[in-house]
C-alpha cells in the first residue's frame, strides 16, 4: 500500500510538472507571437512615416563608456538569440522610458560637421566632482547621476560652464554644437532657463554696433535670442501632458548665419549673426527655492559644414559623424535623421549616385565584436535609407570594425572621429 501511495504521488508530481512546463511553453510561444506582432507594427510604422521611439538614455556616447561587464557580454540589436523574433534594423530611438510611437524626424535638416573637436560624455567622471573637461565662469557645477548616465548638474542659479580646450578661442568659422538639456516636471519651476553665450574672444562678450548681444535663452517650450527677434514657440503641450524629459539642442554656424534646433524643430534661423563666435558657454538660471536638476549631457562640437555633394565631387566619398547609434548596438538615434534626410535628398536629386555604406568603430572592446557591430550599423543605415524611398540596388553596406582609424583612440575626440559612417561612391 505504501509503495502504491509513493507511485501515485510520483505520478501526480509528473503530471503537475508536465502541466507546469506545458503552461510555461505556451506562455513562451504567446510571448514570441506578441513580439512578432510588435515587430510587424514597427515595420508598418516605417512605411507610414512613423518610428518606434525606445529608451534613449543610452544614446551613442561611444563604446568606451561601458563597464567591464558590458564589454564581456555585448548586446547587438539585430543578433538576438531568439531566432523566432524578426528584429528590424534601422530602428530609431528617442528619449522616452517606454516604447512610444512618434512621427519620424522628417523635417530635421541639421547636419553635424565633419570633424569632432570636442566631445564629453562624462564617462569615467566621479559623482560630486567638478567635470574635468570644463571650466567654471560662475556659480557651481558637479558631475551627478541621472538615470543610468553621468550629467553636468548646475547646482546654483546663474551657474555657467565653459569647455576646456587646448586653445581658448576654439570655435572655427564653420561649426556645429550639440547637447541635451533636462527639463523637470514641477510646474513651479518650468520657467527655468538655460542660456547659451557666445564670445568674440577670451571672456569677451560679443557686441554688434556697440550693443552687447544677449544669450540664447532656451526654455522647455521656446527659444529666443534678444535683439534678433522675439519668442519662437516650439511646443504647445498642455500642463497635464507634461513629463520631465531631455531635449536635444543642435546649433549650426556657417561664417555668419546661425540656426538652432530643439529636437526636430528649427526654432532660430538668423542669416547674419553680426560677429564670429570664438567661444561658447552653457548656463542654468532658476529659482533656488525649488529643488533643481538642471543638467547637461552628450556635449559635442564639430568643425566644418561643407555640402555633401561637394565632398563627393572632391574625394569620391563623404564621411559623416552625424549618424549616431545606441551604445554597442545598431539602433539609430533620432538626431541622426538630419544627416539621413539630407542623404535621401541628395540621392533623389542625383539619381546617378550609388553608395557603399561603410561602418567604422573605435578600438574599445573585442576586435570581432567591433567588426560585427560595424557591419550591423552599416546595414541599419542602408535599411533606413531604403525605407525612406532609396532604391536598394543603389546601395551596398560593409563594416571595417576598428581597422581603419582616422584619429587616436586615446582621446574622446579621437574615438568620436573613429566612430563614423562613410558613403563611398560606386
Amino acid at each position: 500500500m505504501k509503495t502504491l501511495t509513493i507511485i501515485i504521488t510520483i505520478f501526480s508530481f509528473l503530471l503537475l510538472s508536465a502541466s507546469t512546463f506545458a503552461q510555461f511553453d505556451i506562455e513562451k510561444k504567446i510571448k514570441k507571437k506578441l513580439e512578432k506582432e510588435i515587430d510587424k507594427d514597427i515595420d508598418k510604422g516605417y512605411e507610414e512615416g512613423k518610428e518606434v521611439i525606445t529608451n534613449g538614455d543610452d544614446q551613442d556616447k561611444g563604446e568606451n563608456d561601458k563597464d567591464e561587464k558590458d564589454k564581456k557580454t555585448p548586446v547587438v540589436d539585430n543578433t538576438d538569440n531568439d531566432q523566432d523574433v524578426d528584429k528590424s534594423p534601422g530602428q530609431v530611438t528617442g528619449d522616452d522610458d517606454s516604447k512610444k510611437e512618434l512621427k519620424i524626424w522628417s523635417k530635421y535638416d541639421f547636419v553635424a560637421g565633419e570633424k569632432v573637436i570636442f566631445e564629453d560624455d562624462l564617462s569615467g567622471e566621479e559623482s560630486g566632482e567638478f567635470p574635468s573637461r570644463w571650466d567654471l565662469l560662475s556659480g557651481s557645477a558637479e558631475v551627478a547621476s541621472l538615470g543610468s548616465e553621468n550629467v553636468i548638474h548646475l547646482t546654483h542659479n546663474n551657474s555657467i560652464v565653459l569647455p576646456l580646450l587646448d586653445k581658448q578661442d576654439f570655435l572655427p568659422e564653420v561649426f556645429t554644437i550639440e547637447f541635451d538639456l533636462f527639463f523637470e516636471e514641477d510646474g513651479a519651476t518650468r520657467s527655468d532657463i538655460y542660456k547659451i553665450r557666445f564670445y568674440e574672444g577670451t571672456n569677451n562678450s560679443a557686441t554688434v554696433d556697440g550693443k552687447k548681444i544677449t544669450p540664447i535663452e532656451i526654455r522647455w517650450n521656446d527659444v529666443k535670442l534678444g535683439q534678433f527677434g522675439g519668442k519662437t514657440t516650439a511646443y504647445t503641450e498642455e500642463k497635464k501632458n507634461w513629463h520631465p524629459k531631455w531635449k536635444h539642442i543642435a546649433i549650426a554656424f556657417n561664417k555668419r548665419s546661425l540656426k538652432l534646433y530643439m529636437d526636430e524643430e528649427r526654432l532660430l534661423n538668423i542669416p547674419n549673426l553680426g560677429f564670429k563666435p570664438k567661444m561658447f558657454s552653457i548656463g542654468g538660471h532658476f529659482d533656488e527655492r525649488y529643488i533643481k536638476m538642471s543638467s547637461i549631457k552628450n556635449i559635442r562640437v564639430n568643425e566644418g559644414g561643407k555640402k555633401l555633394y561637394d565632398r563627393i565631387m572632391e574625394e569620391g566619398k563623404f564621411v559623416t559623424r552625424g549618424i549616431l547609434f545606441e551604445v554597442n548596438k545598431s539602433i539609430i538615434n533620432s538626431e541622426s535623421m538630419g544627416t539621413i534626410n539630407e542623404i535621401v535628398k541628395l540621392m533623389n536629386k542625383h539619381p546617378d549616385l550609388n553608395f557603399r555604406i561603410e561602418g567604422h568603430t573605435d578600438s574599445d572592446g573585442e576586435d570581432a565584436f567591433n567588426q560585427k557591430l560595424s557591419e550591423d550599423r552599416a546595414a541599419a543605415v542602408k535599411v533606413m535609407l531604403v525605407k525612406l524611398g532609396v532604391d536598394p540596388l543603389r546601395l551596398e553596406s560593409k563594416g571595417w570594425g576598428e581597422g581603419k582609424p582616422v584619429g587616436e583612440n586615446s582621446t574622446p575626440e579621437g574615438k568620436a572621429n573613429n566612430r563614423r559612417v562613410e558613403f563611398v561612391k560606386i
